[in-house]
């Protein structure tokens, strides 16, 4: 990767139809752009990849070790959604390479979702829909609720599981909570001690908890067992956390009354490829396709947030919310260079930097230092009249991962 890169020859590369306000961003910067609508494999990807510096992906493309290793030119992975284990985070630091998420934008969204769902599933307007539409009246309160006075158990207090909280209790209902880590309470919310103790006293079971691999398959035949007769049962967290065939059977013993699922173990890559599901024509069952944050306004907000991420990083070297470099943001300053310095995290590399720096005869007019696991970042803003063999000199240093220089 050369030093320097001027903006009008980078790169990026929009995959999953991320919204258009991305693009806008990025080429207003400079940045030249490149969209696709879907989903790549591994192969096409790292056949895509060649020249391109910045990524943009959703949910369906996985950046595995081997893409990252594969792709020279790459700077920066925008994740345009709340998630990122589709990237293969420890190989994108290792190799230097900055990611970005959405981790606030689309809580809303998933969380009137999930309002409508429970009220959906609570008045079974999906069977009674159904049934209309097969010529069948069945005008009947039958299994029919209010969700006032029900009482909500949501697994993961998080942004998503908290704001639902909130708005749960505003339309009368109880709340319940379990997470692993130690949340506040928000309202009148109760907080459960284990995960059992959750299931066996709620109507309404709602997952809100992130991909990490020690969360695969953590609902399945014991969870269900526990949760009350009539219970309903909503995922729109994670596809790999349910196992979907005991979620079947507790549905068509009668022991859950319903369930609504946005998220699924294997979900096709394009729009009109098949969906295959054990849930697939389930009554009282409403299945989504990974819609959660999938409104305009959510969509708009995460495109303008993950682009202006990628942009500030590439034109300032701003790192801050990067879900796993250093997190740092200074001021940029008129009439300077600024040289940015991803190193493994060891004693003395400012030292170093600055005592090169200081034998070039180079006044430093601006630095900030910030380090995270085996990884340390320092800023640099240096007066315009360096000398040219600067950058190869800190290049040449043992520490480095990566060397920018950006103005």
């Amino acid at each position: 990767m050369p030093s320097s890169l001027p903006l009008g020859a980078v790169r990026a590369l929009l995959l999953e139809s991320v919204h258009p306000d991305a693009e806008e961003i990025l080429t207003s910067a400079g940045i030249s752009v490149e969209t696709a609508s879907g989903a790549l494999d591994a192969a096409e990807l790292i056949d895509r990849l060649r020249g391109v510096h910045l990524l943009g992906i959703r949910s369906k493309t996985d950046v595995a070790a081997d893409v990252i290793a594969a792709a020279d030119d790459l700077l920066a992975i925008g994740a345009f959604c709340i998630g990122t284990n589709q990237i293969d985070l420890a190989a994108a630091s290792e190799d230097g390479l900055a990611v970005f998420n959405a981790p606030f934008s689309n809580t809303r969204s998933v969380v009137e979702l999930a309002i409508a769902e429970i009220i959906a599933l609570t008045r079974r307007l999906t069977d009674k829909s159904a049934d209309l539409h097969a010529g069948v009246w069945d005008k009947s309160a039958d299994g029919a609720h209010e969700i006032r006075g029900r009482r909500l158990g949501i697994v993961g207090y998080g942004n998503i599981g908290a704001q639902l909280s909130v708005l749960a209790e505003s339309l009368g209902m109880s709340v319940s909570f379990f997470d692993t880590a130690d949340k506040l309470a928000l309202g009148n919310a109760r907080r459960c001690e284990s995960l059992d103790e959750l299931l066996s006293t709620v109507d309404i079971v709602t997952l809100h908890v992130d991909g990490r691999p020690g969360n695969a398959d953590m609902f399945g035949e014991a969870q269900f067992a526990l949760m009350r007769p009539g219970a309903l049962f909503l995922n729109l967290s994670r596809g790999f956390l349910v196992d979907h065939a005991s979620l079947r059977d507790h549905l068509e013993s009668g022991h859950l009354a319903g369930a609504a699922v946005d998220v699924f173990p294997v979900e096709p890559k394009t729009r009109g490829d098949e969906f295959i599901s054990e849930l697939r024509g389930m009554r009282n069952t409403i299945l989504t396709p990974h819609i959660g944050g999938s409104t305009e306004e959510a969509q708009q907000d995460i495109g303008r947030y993950v682009a202006a991420k990628l942009r500030d990083y590439v034109v300032e070297g701003t790192t801050t919310m990067s879900v796993n470099l250093p997190t740092l943001q200074l001021a940029v300053r008129p009439d300077t260079h600024r040289i940015v310095h991803l190193h493994h995290n060891v004693p003395g590399v400012l030292a170093n930097i600055n005592g090169l720096l200081a034998d070039n005869k180079v006044n430093i007019e601006g630095q900030l230092l910030g380090t995270r696991g085996d990884l340390g970042y320092v800023i640099t803003d240096v007066a315009v009249d360096y000398p040219a063999g600067v950058p190869d000199q800190l290049e040449a240093m043992a520490e480095p991962v990566r060397l920018r220089v950006l103005s």
